[in-house]
C-alpha cells in the first residue's frame, strides 16, 4: 500500500501452543504482524503484549504442537562461554553466526530510556533483522535474547538475558502489560558537595536534581519541588536517575514510600504515593 513501512526482524517460539518472544521494537505500533516458519509455512501473528522497557514482546500463531526452542538459565552461563546467534539478518532466514559471552551484567538502555539490566555482552555478529532471535548455547538453549548492536564498533553485540525474558513474557502472557510505579518528575544527576555528604553522612556522592515536576503527579502531591535533590528513596541510597528507576517497581504501586531530599541547606524526608505508570501518548 502507498506509504506503508515495513521491516523484518526475528524471533522464537517458546511454547507448543505458538507464543513467540521478539523485541519490542521489532512489532511495536505494527498494524500487521506476519510470521514465516523456516519449513515454509506462514502465519499472521497477534500481538500479546510488548514491554519497550524491557524491549520484549510476545506474540501468538495459531496452531498447536508447535517445536518449542528450550529456554536456558542465564545465571549459569559464563564469560567465554561458546554461543550462537541465529535470526534473519537483512531478510535471510535462519542466518547462524557464533561468538563468546564476552561480558555478563550489562546495562543497556532501552528506546523508552529506562536501563535494562543483566543484559549479555556476546561477540556473535548480529545485524539488522537479527532483533528477536535467540542468543543459544552449544547445547541449543536459549540463554537470551538478541537485541541491540553498537554502531560502527564491531564485536559490540547485546542480548537480554533469558531469565529476565521469562519473567516479562510470563507477565504480558497473564496481564499483557508490565505494571510499574512512577512519580512524575524530571531529573539530572549531579554531583554533591563534600560537605554536603560529610555533614549529612551521606552513602552517596552525587543524586538526582529535580528540574520539572509533573502536574497532579505523585511528585507534586508529595510536596516535591524544582532544585531539590534526590538522594534516598525507601532508605536506599539514590545516586544516579537509573537507581530511581530500579526502585520504582510494580511492588511500589499504591504503596506510602519515603523520598529523602536535600533542599536548601537540610534534609527532608517525604512522604510519597508512587502511581501506575502509564503509556505515553504516541507509544
Amino acid at each position: 500500500m502507498p506509504g506503508e513501512i515495513r521491516g523484518t526482524g526475528s524471533g522464537f517460539i517458546f511454547t507448543p501452543d505458538g507464543f513467540i518472544l521478539t523485541n519490542s521494537h521489532v512489532v511495536h505500533r505494527a498494524s500487521r504482524i506476519d510470521v514465516a516458519l523456516p519449513d515454509g509455512r506462514n502465519f499472521q501473528a497477534d500481538l500479546v503484549g510488548d514491554d519497550p522497557d524491557t524491549d520484549l514482546a510476545v506474540i501468538r500463531i495459531d496452531g498447536s504442537k508447535f517445536a518449542p526452542a528450550p529456554l536456558g538459565d542465564s545465571g549459569k552461563i559464563r564469560v567465554g562461554q561458546l554461543v550462537v546467534a541465529i535470526g534473519n539478518p537483512y531478510g535471510f532466514q535462519c542466518t547462524v553466526t557464533s561468538g563468546v559471552v564476552s561480558a555478563l551484567g550489562r546495562s543497556l538502555r532501552s528506546m523508552s530510556g529506562r536501563l535494562i539490566d543483566n543484559v549479555i555482552q556476546t561477540d556473535a555478529a548480529l545485524n539488522p533483522g537479527n532483533s528477536g532471535g535467540p542468543l543459544v548455547t552449544s547445547r541449543g538453549e536459549v540463554i537470551g535474547v538478541n537485541t541491540a548492536v553498537i554502531l560502527p564498533a564491531q564485536g559490540l553485540c547485546f542480548a537480554i538475558a533469558v531469565n529476565t525474558a521469562k519473567f516479562v513474557a510470563g507477565r504480558l502472557i497473564k496481564e499483557g502489560r508490565i505494571r510499574r510505579s512512577y512519580i512524575g518528575l524530571g531529573g539530572q544527576n549531579v554531583s554533591l558537595p563534600r560537605r554536603f555528604v560529610r555533614f549529612f553522612h551521606l552513602p552517596v556522592e552525587s543524586g538526582v536534581l529535580v528540574v520539572s515536576v509533573e502536574d497532579r503527579s505523585p511528585a507534586q502531591k508529595a510536596g516535591l519541588i524544582k532544585g531539590d535533590v534526590i538522594v534516598g528513596f525507601d532508605d536506599q541510597p539514590v545516586a544516579v536517575i537509573d537507581d530511581l528507576h530500579r526502585m520504582l517497581t510494580e511492588e511500589k504501586v499504591g504503596m506510602r514510600s519515603k523520598l529523602s531530599v536535600i533542599r536548601a541547606t537540610e534534609i527532608r524526608v517525604l512522604d510519597i504515593v508512587p502511581q501506575e505508570s502509564q503509556p505515553r501518548e504516541g507509544d
